[in-house]
């Protein structure tokens, strides 16, 4: 009996660290005990209890103990409390959970909200939540990440041991409800390679094993993946599991695996038990050996064949439909005329030839020549599969669950989700449609070819990015295209990747709205201000391009220039003017009226339009005085009263009142961009 034990099986690299180090702590005297079940395994807690090491679930059991935090992790609010009541703590935390809480604590420092795809209540998980700073919302299977509200913006992590296909599902619902959806694919490697082996595995044996504990999820999503395959799976904790007659061991293949909190010695328990079952039937009796001896020299003397083999033969018989074929068999073979490549055969004419079925019932081999190009066709296809290189396809017809396609004559499935990056709702339109696709599973044995046409957008997507980071330059000018508004300003395309014009890099004037400037859809010229390749962000600039307004102000309004404004502000000592966005000048009450007034407003009010004559000008200062008296009467040639010296202080400091409120709110706006 075959037993094929996966390559990815048992112990992960953090299960197995924390078993170490937990054994080593328990030689120190000192009393142990773990915060929650060091791993999900029944019989390695109960290793662990013989050496001393019991597990706790309330942080006052810890107290004045040495406590060891499992690979599951904790929240950061149950480490300060443990720090607190235990003598010491040993963080056994798996690398790769480690990583997943860093990644939430980054992204949500901002309070931005997080998606974490995963068991709601598996340990991993709730440590995880307390790690972000806003709001996390878990998901575990794509209808709910379809119920989640519309959001601007969010995360999207995955618990470690979360089955890989499952989460591509899960993301390209999640990319309907998130505008900008930043993805970090946190699934442990030993994950994957565990699924992808057991997902091979599954397809060649007759029966399949996992061996694992009942309340390990990793076990369990194991055994799910498995049984979706071969319908005869088993999950077992110990080889005394094994029910009789599991499986027919002198005869059949059987397969195993093991979830990752599954110690080596349990395995080879499992493996030792089935072998031992195999030498109690290996037994063949020598009369029925001896009763078979007879046709097994009269067969020495004939080819041996089996389905899949490539013979040659000599043409025997040619009729409308078929083409009988000697290839040295007991047997003549068969090849139907539409399993015929070269149509013009003769009688006597060598072909190569696969067989297809060694007897077709009526004692007759069924041979093939069109399956050899299939299967040289298959052999390219699984090169291209090894070195990732794409295929070309046609979309051929709609099934549940996606699309099937024509890879060179060979037929392969695309999941509806692996269609394009968002849901697709008419997925009819590909039907008859060229496809260029990526193959991202392929069962040599069962000739099953999965592929998808998102990784070959999201590679392609990747490379024109990184290509377009790689030519931008900080400083430098470049045009782009303005793709969406929010209220902090405006996100333009440079050609692959985004960046942000903020509100109040718009224009050298307040803006309110990016609307007042831009357009969606409009070309644009900006200056790149700086480039933040690791967390991805541009910031970019359109009023760097222009004059600054107080640079050319001197040149557009000299001293005795007339020029025509609105009033924006009135003062208890004079009239403020916007000569344009972003330049104010001053009447002084002196200068409002030919006569004298007791307050602005008998001569102005806010909103009036105004013809104003420039008396003075002070670019450094930003200061513009003006006179509306100046332009009444010409012909007054006496002395315009000066401003006085209180008065001056009062307009100055006004002014710089002015400016600092708006630069206030410049920086309120560009902080809530960030």
């Amino acid at each position: 009996m075959p037993i094929e034990i996966a390559r990815h099986a048992g112990f992960c690299m953090g299960v197995r660290r924390a078993v170490d180090e937990a054994q080593k702590a328990a030689d120190s005297g000192k009393t142990i005990v773990t915060f929650g079940e060091l791993v999900h395994n029944p019989q390695v807690i109960e290793r662990m209890e013989s050496i001393g090491i019991v597990a706790v679930h309330d942080v006052e059991e810890t107290r004045g103990k040495t406590v060891i935090i499992r690979s599951h992790g904790i929240s950061p609010q149950i480490a300060d409390q443990l720090s607190k009541t235990a003598d010491e703590v040993i963080d056994l935390t798996c690398p790769f959970v480690a990583r997943l809480h860093q990644v939430v604590a980054q992204y949500s420092a901002d309070g931005s909200p997080v998606v974490l795809v995963g068991q709601a209540d598996h340990p991993e998980v709730i440590g995880t939540i307390g790690f972000a700073q806003g709001a996390v919302y878990t998901v575990y299977t794509p209808e709910e990440a379809l119920s989640l509200p519309q959001m601007e913006r969010a995360l999207a992590v995955s618990q470690t041991t979360f089955p890989h296909e499952r989460w591509e599902e899960i993301l390209a619902a999640l990319e309907t409800r998130v505008s900008d959806l930043t993805v970090k694919d946190t699934i442990c490697t030993a994950t994957v390679l565990r699924q992808t082996e057991a997902r091979r595995l599954s397809g060649q044996v007759d029966a399949m094993l996992v061996v694992g504990g009942r309340t390990s999820a990793n076990t369990r999503k194991l055994y799910e993946t498995c049984k979706s395959i071969c319908s005869r799976t088993l999950m077992v904790e110990r080889a005394a599991d094994i029910p009789p007659g599991f499986a027919n061991i002198h005869s059949e293949s059987i397969g195993m695996t093991a979830g990752a909190s599954t110690p080596d010695w349990l395995l080879k328990e499992v493996v030792t038990r089935m072998t031992d079952k195999e030498q109690l039937n290996q037994q063949v009796s020598t009369e029925e050996a001896e009763k078979n001896s007879f046709m097994a020299d009269v067969e020495a003397t004939l080819v041996k064949i089996r389905p899949g083999q490539t013979v040659t033969g000599t043409v025997v018989l040619v009729t409308e439909d078929e083409v009988c074929v000697n290839i040295g068999y007991k047997s003549d073979g068969l090849i139907k005329r539409e399993d015929l490549v070269t149509q013009d055969v003769g009688m006597g004419d060598e072909i190569e030839v696969e067989v297809v079925k060694v007897n077709d019932g009526d004692g007759n081999v069924l041979l093939s020549q069109r399956n050899i190009l299939n299967r040289k066709a298959f052999a390219e296809l699984v090169e291209k599969y090894e070195k990732g290189e794409y295929v070309e396809a046609v979309g051929e017809k709609v099934v549940k669950g996606g699309l099937t396609c024509s890879i060179n004559g060979i037929r392969a499935f695309v999941p509806a989700s692996q269609l394009a990056n968002r849901y697709v709702e008419n997925i009819n339109e590909f039907v008859g449609q060229p496809l260029k696709l990526k193959i991202i599973e392929l069962d040599e044995q069962k000739k099953r070819v999965v592929a998808s046409r998102r990784a070959v957008i999201r590679e392609e997507s990747a490379a024109k990015k990184a290509e377009a980071w790689d030519k931008l330059v900080a400083g430098e000018v470049v045009k782009g295209t303005v793709r969406r508004l929010t209220d902090f300003g405006a996100f333009v395309d440079l050609g692959g990747v985004d960046g942000l014009i903020h509100v109040t890099d718009l224009s050298w004037s307040h803006v309110k709205h990016p609307s007042e400037v831009v357009a969606p859809d409009q070309e644009v010229e900006v200056k790149i201000k700086s480039i933040d390749r690791e967390r991805e962000r541009i910031q970019l600039s359109i009023k760097e391009l222009q004059p600054k307004p107080w640079d050319v102000a001197p040149e557009k309004y000299p001293a005795d220039a007339i020029v025509t404004g609105k009033v924006v502000r009135i003062t208890t000592f004079g009239a403020f003017v916007e000569l344009e966005p972003g330049i104010d000048g001053l009447v002084h009450i002196s200068q409002c009226a030919t006569t004298r007034i007791n307050k602005v407003e008998d001569a102005v009010n806010v909103g009036d339009e105004v013809q104003v004559k420039v008396l003075s000008i002070d670019p450094a200062a930003k200061r513009i005085s003006l006179s509306i008296r100046a332009l009444l009467e010409p012909e007054v040639t006496e002395e315009v009263a000066p401003i006085e010296e209180d008065d001056a202080e009062v307009v100055a400091v006004d002014i710089e009142a002015m400016g600092a409120a708006l630069e206030a709110e410049a920086a309120a706006a560009e902080e809530s961009a960030e």
